[in-house]
């Protein structure tokens, strides 16, 4: 199967929810919650971004931070955690922390963007997923080149995303003709890298990237005029936490493909 025939790039444009996303301000401390996804899921979004994390006794979780201060009532370093201490623990004072497996499970019908955050992910994601047969339902991305590379190796039929390293060819505009652009098929970057001071959307990223058969996905854009310019740019999908505004958008568009 080629890449562009993968599920997970079934639609013309990827819209996804990055974390869940939300509608509304009370919302926001609710990140990569069940009740997030649930919420995105009902506005019709295909397609969830998220990130792993690994408790000590193995369980992946939906998680940003590896300290649980900032978004929860409890301290320290989740992977310091076994999963019994972490069940009772509560995201913006009201939702339990989601295992992976029981996402991919309850969701069963949408694509997931899973960001490996450490290095125990790389071993548990592509077991978890044989479990499930959940692999051709996601796209696997990190900002760790060495953890992305290595679970390319250990699951080299799972979707990958480019790793920073491949970014940066990208980026310098530097060897794209003469060396290969590695295993991953999307570029899920940022409209600008090092610090702001380089634009990494262009049209001649753009083309290079539609060349060489990868997409296209910008991530994290919150603001309408950014989704209208990106769009008519070109890029093959926006990852946003303002899931109502890029929906509107993209039905205004004609572009919209959420599911029922």
């Amino acid at each position: 199967m080629r890449d562009s025939q993968h599920p997970y790039l079934g639609t013309n444009f990827v819209a996804m929810a990055h974390r869940g996303g939300w509608l509304s301000l009370e919302d926001r401390a609710r990140e990569n919650t069940w009740y997030a996804f649930a919420q995105a899921v009902a506005e019709g979004y295909r397609h969830l971004e998220t990130d792993v994390h690994t408790t000590a006794d193995g369980t992946l979780v939906a998680f940003h931070d590896s300290q649980l201060g900032r978004l929860t009532d409890a301290s320290g370093q989740l992977n310091k955690h076994n999963w019994a201490e972490l069940a009772d623990v509560r995201v913006g004072g009201s939702d339990p922390i989601s295992p992976l497996e029981e996402l991919l499970a309850e969701f069963s019908s949408t694509y997931f963007n899973i960001d490996l955050k450490d290095d125990a992910a790389v071993t548990a994601l592509p077991v978890l997923l044989a479990k499930l047969g959940a692999e051709d339902r996601v796209c696997v991305a990190s900002f760790s080149t060495l953890r992305l590379r290595r679970f390319r190796a250990l699951a080299p039929n799972v979707l990958t995303a480019t790793t920073p390293a491949e970014i940066a060819w990208y980026a310098f505009g530097v060897g794209l003709r003469r060396r290969p652009l590695g295993a991953g098929a999307v570029l899920q970057v940022p409209t600008r890298v090092f610090g702001d001071r380089i634009p990494l959307v262009r049209p001649d990223v753009l083309a290079a990237a539609h060349a060489a058969g990868r997409k296209v996905h910008v991530w994290t854009v919150d603001e309408r005029a950014e989704m209208e310019r990106l769009i008519d740019l070109g890029v093959d999908g926006i990852i946003t936490n303002e899931i109502g505004i890029l929906k509107q958008v993209l039905t205004e568009r004609g572009l919209w493909e959420g599911q029922e």
